[in-house]
This record gives C-alpha cells, sequence and structure tokens, in this order.
C-alpha cells in the first residue's frame, strides 16, 4: 500500500507540469492570432482609408480662390454721412479683413470653438480626446470640430452626416492647411459663419444684435455671439435671450480658462446688462423707401448681380433729417388717426386657461400681428369700461385706463358689435405717451409722404414714401398721382407776373358761374372753401387767403393754354394739367416729388433742377465705380426770370406770415419760410409745399383709393405741422436768409412790382366793371400808399 501509494505520486505531479507547459502555449497562439486579425484589420482600414483617399482627392472641389476670398456680399446702401439704411442680398455680410477684427472677438471665438487652433495642424487629436473623455464623464458636451473643419464643411460641403462627407471634411481640412495661413482660415471662419436673421460674420451679426460696429462689441458683446456658431436659432439673444444668456456666461467661462481676459474682466463681463436689438434689421434710420429706390435704379444698371457682388451706394441722404421726416409724418399721421371711428380689433383669439398653453397662443398672434415703429400690438387679458389689460410680445402686462381709453370708447361700450367689442383675446394697438402712460390706438388707413430737397443742387435729403414699408410699400412720393389743390396756385400765380398782373392787381372775390356752353360738360359753380366771399382784395392777399375766385379770375386773364405752357417750365407734365379753368385750383395731377423739384424753383432763383440720390458706388474694397458731382446753378438751367422768383417768394412769404400757413412763421420765430397749403375738392388731398433758401419740403396726406379725410380737415390742419416739425429741427443753426433783390423789380408803397409796371400805372383791378373785358385787366391809377383803395363796381 505504502509502496503503491508512494509510486503513484510522481507520476500525478508530472501531468501537473505538462498541462502546465501546454497552457501558455495555447495563450501566446490565441494572443498572437488576436494580435494578427488586429493587424490586418489596421492594414485593412488603412487600405481602404487610402483608396477611399485615393478616389476621393481628384473629386475634391478646388480651393485656389479661397486665397482671394470674395464671398457673397449684399448691397448696402448708405446715407451720406455713412449711416447704413438698408441691404439687399440672401446673405447678409459685411466683409472685414482679419486686422480689422478685434481681438477680443477673435479670443471669444477661440476659446469656444478651437482654443488649440494655432498650435494644430487643422486637425485636433488631443482635443478629440479630450471631447471624448468630457462626453463620456457627462461634462458640459464638447465638440471636435476645429475651425479649418468647419470652414471646410461651410464652405463646401452640406450638412449630411455620412463618413463619406467625413473623410471629405478631413482631406479638405488639410488642404486648406497646406493652401491657407491661420490667419487666412481664420479670417474666412469670422466672415463666412451663419450666424441667424440672415448675419453672416460677426460684423454682419454686431450690427444686427446689437445696432453696432464690431470695431465697438465688448467682452459681454462678444462672447454672446460667438455663442451663436453652434446654433444660431438656438442661442438667438433675441428669440432665446436665456439660453443665449447660459451659453455666454460659458463662453466667458471658457475665456478666463485660456487666458484670453483676467478674473475682473470675466466678472464686469458677467454683469454688464446688453442692449440686444429689438430685431435683426441692421439700419438705425427708417429709410426703407429710399434703400427701395436705389435698389431698383441699381438693378436697371447691374441686374442680378447686386445682391451677390459687394456693392456699396452712398446717397445724399441726410440721415438726421430723415430720422426726423419719418418720425414726423407718423406723428401727424397717428394724429390724424385720433379723430376717426374705431374699427375695431385686429383679430380675436380664444385664450386657454393653462399658462403655457396661453403664452404660446399669445406669441402665435403676436407674430402674425408685429410692432409697427412705436404703434405696439397686444392682446387683452381682460377689459371693462373703464381699464384695459393687456399683454405685449416681450411679456410685459400694461394698463389703459382714462384718457388712454377714449380713442376706443365705442369698443368698450355694452352695446358694441361683435367685430369692434373689446374684450378678452382681443388684439388691439397701443401707444406710450411722454408720461408713460398708454393710448389704445390702431394702425391708420390713411397714407402719407414727404420729401425734402436741397433747392441749390436738387440732392433729396429725406424721403418717406409712406406710413410703413411693410404695411404699404408704394411709394407715394414718386408713383402717388394727386391733385395737388391749392398747393399749385403759385404756378398759376407765376404765370399772371408774366401778363401783367402785379401783387398789388385788386381782384373781385365774389361768385362765378359757367354754364354748359362754357365748360363744355357740366355748369360749373366754383366755391371757395370756407363757402364765403370777401370782395375785392390784391392778389398777394387772394393767395395768403387761398381764395379760389381770385385764382379763378386771374386764369382768365392769363388764359388756360398760356397757363399750362407755364407750368410745364416747373416740370410738370402738360397733359396731366389740361388748359381748362379747374387748372387754377389744381385739378390736375402730381406726385410729391414733381412739388418740390417744383417749388425748388422758386427757393433758387428761377433754376430747373433734377432731384438725385446716388452721390457714389464702390465695390466691396472701396474702389470708385460711379460718382455725381452737385450741379451748380448756371444760366443753362434757368427756366423762369430771377425777378419771378423773387415777387412769388415775397407771395409766399406772406401766406407763412399772415395766410393760411400763418402758424409756420409763428412756431418756427423766423421769417425765411415759403409755401403754399392745398386742400382739394371734398378735403380728399391735404397739401403743404413750402421752402427756406436751403430746403425746399413737401407733405402730403391722403387715402390710397380717394375718399374724404372729413369736412374740417386741410392742408393747413393736417401736412403744415407735419412740415414745421421737420423743419424745427432742419433748420437749427442755420441762420435766417434775406433774398437778394435782383435786376428788373423795384419797391413802391411797399409792394413788389416789375420795374415796366411800376410807373404812373401799376395797381390793376380784375372783375370789377361791368362789361369790361375779363381778360383785359382794368387799370386803376396808383393809390397813395397810406390812402385806402376805392372800389365802387365790385361786381362783373
Amino acid at each position: 500500500m505504502t509502496v503503491h501509494s508512494s509510486s503513484s505520486e510522481p507520476k500525478s505531479t508530472s501531468t501537473t507540469d505538462k498541462t502546465r507547459r501546454k497552457k501558455p502555449h495555447w495563450l501566446l497562439r490565441v494572443g498572437l492570432w488576436t494580435s494578427g486579425l488586429l493587424l490586418a484589420g489596421i492594414a485593412t482600414l488603412v487600405l481602404l482609408v487610402g483608396i477611399a483617399m485615393a478616389v476621393a482627392f481628384p473629386n475634391l472641389p478646388d480651393i485656389s480662390d479661397l486665397s482671394d476670398y470674395r464671398p457673397k456680399l449684399p448691397l448696402r446702401v448708405f446715407s451720406s454721412e455713412g449711416a447704413l439704411i438698408g441691404e439687399f442680398g440672401e446673405e447678409r455680410r459685411h466683409l472685414t479683413p482679419i486686422g480689422e477684427i478685434p481681438k477680443v472677438m477673435k479670443d471669444a471665438v477661440l476659446a469656444i470653438e478651437d482654443a488649440r487652433f494655432y498650435q494644430h495642424g487643422g486637425v485636433d487629436y488631443k482635443g478629440i480626446l479630450r471631447a471624448a473623455l468630457a462626453n463620456l464623464g457627462r461634462i458640459k458636451s464638447q465638440g471636435a470640430s476645429t475651425i479649418t473643419m468647419q470652414v471646410a464643411r461651410n464652405v463646401y460641403l452640406t450638412s449630411e452626416k455620412t463618413y463619406t462627407r467625413k473623410i471629405y471634411e478631413i482631406l479638405l481640412t488639410f488642404k486648406l492647411e497646406h493652401l491657407l495661413s491661420k490667419d487666412q482660415i481664420l479670417e474666412i471662419y469670422m466672415n463666412q459663419i451663419f450666424l441667424g436673421n440672415r448675419a453672416y460674420g460677426f460684423a454682419a451679426a454686431a450690427e444686427a444684435y446689437f445696432g453696432k460696429s464690431l470695431q465697438n462689441i465688448t467682452v459681454a458683446e462678444a462672447a454672446m455671439l460667438a455663442g451663436l456658431p453652434k446654433a444660431p436659432s438656438a442661442y438667438n439673444p433675441i428669440n432665446n435671450p436665456k439660453r443665449a444668456r447660459s451659453r455666454q456666461l460659458y463662453i466667458i467661462e471658457r475665456m478666463l480658462d485660456n487666458g484670453f481676459i483676467t478674473a475682473a474682466q470675466a466678472e464686469a463681463a458677467k454683469l454688464e446688462p446688453l442692449n440686444v436689438k429689438s430685431n435683426a434689421d441692421n439700419t438705425s434710420v427708417h429709410a426703407e423707401f429710399v434703400a427701395e429706390t436705389v435698389r431698383q435704379l441699381m438693378y436697371a444698371q447691374y441686374g442680378d448681380a447686386i445682391y451677390t457682388r459687394g456693392l456699396n451706394v452712398y446717397t445724399t441722404l441726410n440721415a438726421a433729417q430723415q430720422d426726423t421726416a419719418y418720425k414726423a409724418l407718423r406723428r401727424g399721421i397717428m394724429n390724424f388717426e385720433l379723430r376717426q371711428f374705431y374699427r375695431g380689433p385686429e383679430k380675436f383669439v380664444s385664450l386657454p386657461s393653462e399658462p403655457q398653453a396661453m403664452d404660446d397662443v399669445i406669441d402665435e398672434v403676436l407674430q402674425e400681428h408685429p410692432d409697427n415703429g412705436d404703434v405696439i400690438s397686444a392682446v387683452v387679458l381682460d377689459a371693462t369700461p373703464k381699464k384695459i389689460q393687456a399683454i405685449r410680445q416681450n411679456g410685459e402686462t400694461i394698463e389703459i385706463t382714462g384718457d388712454g381709453l377714449k380713442p376706443a370708447q365705442s369698443g368698450l361700450s355694452d352695446k358694441a358689435a361683435a367685430n369692434i367689442k373689446i374684450r378678452r383675446g382681443a388684439v388691439i394697438r397701443v401707444v406710450q405717451t411722454a408720461k408713460k402712460t398708454w393710448d389704445i390706438t390702431q394702425l391708420p388707413e390713411v397714407e402719407g409722404a414727404f420729401v425734402a430737397i436741397d433747392p441749390r443742387d436738387g440732392s433729396i435729403k429725406a424721403m418717406v414714401g409712406g406710413f410703413d414699408f411693410e404695411k404699404n410699400k408704394f411709394n407715394h412720393v414718386t408713383q402717388a398721382w394727386r391733385q395737388p389743390g391749392s398747393s399749385f396756385k403759385p404756378f398759376i400765380y407765376s404765370a399772371a407776373l408774366e401778363h401783367g398782373i402785379t401783387p398789388a392787381t385788386v381782384i373781385n372775390d365774389s361768385p362765378l358761374f359757367f354754364d354748359a356752353g362754357v365748360t363744355g360738360g357740366q355748369p360749373w359753380e366754383p366755391k371757395n372753401y370756407d363757402g364765403k366771399f370777401e370782395g375785392p382784395m390784391t392778389m398777394r392777399r387772394g393767395l395768403a387767403k387761398s381764395k379760389n375766385m381770385v385764382s379763378i379770375r386771374i386764369l382768365e386773364t392769363v388764359g388756360a393754354q398760356n397757363a399750362q405752357d407755364w407750368v410745364t417750365r416747373f416740370g410738370f407734365d402738360a397733359d396731366k394739367h389740361p388748359a381748362y379753368l379747374t387748372m387754377a385750383l389744381g385739378a390736375g395731377s402730381v406726385t410729391p416729388m414733381q412739388m418740390a423739384s417744383a417749388y425748388a424753383v422758386f427757393a433758387n432763383g428761377g433754376y430747373r433742377i433734377n432731384p438725385w440720390l446716388i452721390s457714389r458706388v464702390t465695390d466691396q474694397k472701396g474702389k470708385v465705380l460711379t460718382q455725381t458731382q452737385a450741379p451748380a446753378l448756371d444760366e443753362s438751367m434757368r427756366t423762369i426770370e430771377a425777378r419771378n422768383a423773387f415777387v412769388m417768394g415775397s407771395l409766399l412769404q406772406e401766406v407763412t406770415r399772415t395766410g393760411t400757413a400763418a402758424s409756420a412763421q409763428a412756431t418756427l420765430k423766423r421769417p425765411d419760410l415759403y409755401g403754399k397749403t392745398g386742400t382739394t375738392n371734398d378735403s380728399m388731398d391735404a397739401w403743404f409745399a413750402g421752402y427756406q433758401p436751403t430746403l425746399t419740403a413737401v407733405t402730403w396726406i391722403g387715402y390710397d383709393t380717394p375718399r374724404k379725410l372729413g369736412a374740417r380737415e386741410t392742408g393747413g390742419g393736417l401736412s403744415l405741422p407735419v412740415w414745421i416739425e421737420f423743419m424745427a429741427q432742419a433748420l437749427k443753426n442755420v441762420p435766417v436768409m434775406e433774398s437778394t433783390v435782383p435786376e428788373g423789380v423795384v419797391n413802391v408803397g411797399g409792394e413788389w412790382f416789375y420795374d415796366e409796371y411800376a410807373g404812373t400805372a401799376g395797381v390793376t383791378s380784375l372783375g370789377l366793371n361791368k362789361g369790361a373785358n375779363p381778360n383785359q385787366p382794368h387799370v386803376m391809377p396808383m393809390p397813395a400808399a397810406d390812402e385806402k383803395r376805392k372800389i365802387l363796381d365790385l361786381f362783373r
């Protein structure tokens, strides 16, 4: 037993040793096989990638054009001072060389997008590893695309996520790094990247979101803009301020971590309040009608290339005067609107009781009815006859009480019709008063126009073609053909001066009647605006008081055909002013621009000038393509004698001193103002046209489809206040100017006469002697300066 047992022990040990010797050999074989397969896999992968690259490389796009980077650049329109007033193009972009991009903007972008941009060769392997670890560790998600990779993707590739596109992206990245310098790549990125609201590049984004030049942005603003490339919609500070703010704070931390800013700068940036624009319109001046006019002129010359070529157009527009004109016209129209019946809310919606659902409904309906400048849209939350509570698009809740309810009192009545009843869910309009209270109002149906030109050269200084460009793109300054009413009378009076009639001529303001035999149609019995007749008065007084009977008798004397020929000297179309007596009352058709250039003839001493708008055009690099010099007045441009313009100026000055526009001189406290009110038949058009020797301006207000403005609405009440408000600002620091007396006129007894009518005779009368030929003025002796004129025969 013992021997047997002892003899069996060595055998067992031998078997174990053999097993142990075999096990390492088996593991080695498995390891070798695994390594072999892995190497084979890697070799196969490398081979496949090599084959893919060999196939893909010849198909890569030619990127040599990036060495002279020329992206699509919009047409940009500027005022004479360089203020941006309009952009046209698929992409809103302002090409900015890398040397002009502020360091703070570059640092903010590098901090969040590619901190090792200047160290890696296009693909940041350390960054890829760090991003992978960060994402696995559930730290704030980080990306691995370098700026060079983003340039390759954004300029040449689609957004599809495939392995093929990724290979192309990497190949293009290496190709870009080989062809371009780091600064060139960064410049392309900073100008090419889409940042929301049609803004491409950070220069355009600075204007779109902050309304300022890229060179003037702060650390806080740079951090906000740098957050946009990842998701321009999600981090848009206009539409998503909370998310934008969160990303801005993160980027400030990244700038601090990378040593781009100090801790003190970071803290200051976090506390800095940002003035984000309420919309993405880059322009600081409301000159939409001017910008559109420029676009049309440029398109006629360059075609579709204007939207991508990067042309810069500089206009004659004065930004301050344009801003004043825009505000003055809108204020004039809104003041008129206060006197109209309330037409009811713009829409009604059902507001859910659940807060989030209600907010969604309000957001949606107010996007359909956006704010119109200072005319704000709001949704009514509660309404009683004494108070309206409403909410704006920005979430602000407002209350309207007291006098603020008066414009819509009919909509608060218990008996109000359903379509005008103000109730919960109604979409209304409000305006904020100077006292920071709110008034209810409504978008106007009436339209208007304002234009101002320099009469010395014809350059357009301000042009507002309507109440709101988005609401109605029809340019009433250049496209609206309307009856000018009494504002046309000065051109008839100008013709009269050439036919022996003087400012002292006495004319009978008495009733007139023309039967069908005279008119060739319906009998005509014209009236004065106020329905009253005041008998004999001088031509000067007749114009100042805008007496229709006086104008008609003057035209009878001059002759309708002669007058028609005369008005063409001012730029009016003869076919739009038929040679009938109705021409004396402005029954023809004019545009506000025509009226401005016509009144400029009086302002500049008798020269016909053509309004012009574009002073120069440059390409994206500033090279001047075309340039217009302001024309100098010379005798070849003379259309009426200087003495005619001078005497007419004296008559028009009387209108602003004692006549229908007397509030002009009374308000502006200066005598060098000249002009004429105009109100057409049935008050369908309200005009004021006037000038100061350095500036001619015209205001028109009326409905697009002509209808009565109201029995008491006149050019003096509607349009003149707009003109006065504009001139109050435009003429600040402009010295009072006295007209130089030209040759051929003389002052007798305080009145101006042509030399040939200043002798022993000169005071004439029209329509006073029975049986007299109305086409021949009745010559009366010149009375003494202090003697009252006594007219015995008052009626024909």
